[in-house]
């Protein structure tokens, strides 16, 4: 469950938990916004719309983890993605 004190990652909202998850900037030092997945770096690492990272994201978070199915899990990204730093400015 996400809370408001957990930090996310401000392109697919991945909990940022461990080192290990954050992205990195581009002199080797941790991204504090973006996770490993989405950055490295300084560059993110696929050049894509939001609604494609949504559907890229799917198959991670449903089946109960978290969302019960697909459906479950596309429509809670499209009320999380668009408030996240990447995707707020294509609103």
């Amino acid at each position: 469950m996400m809370t408001s004190e957990m930090t996310i990652c401000q392109s697919c909202a991945m909990p940022l938990t461990t080192p290990e998850t954050f992205g990195t900037n581009a002199d080797g030092s941790k991204n504090e916004e973006y996770c490993t997945y989405c950055m490295q770096d300084g560059i993110f690492l696929d050049d894509c719309s939001m609604e494609k990272q949504i559907e890229d994201c799917i198959p991670h978070v449903s089946n109960n983890n978290p969302y019960p199915d697909a459906g479950a899990a596309r429509t809670a990204m499209h009320e999380i993605f668009p408030k996240l730093k990447r995707w707020s400015k294509e609103r």
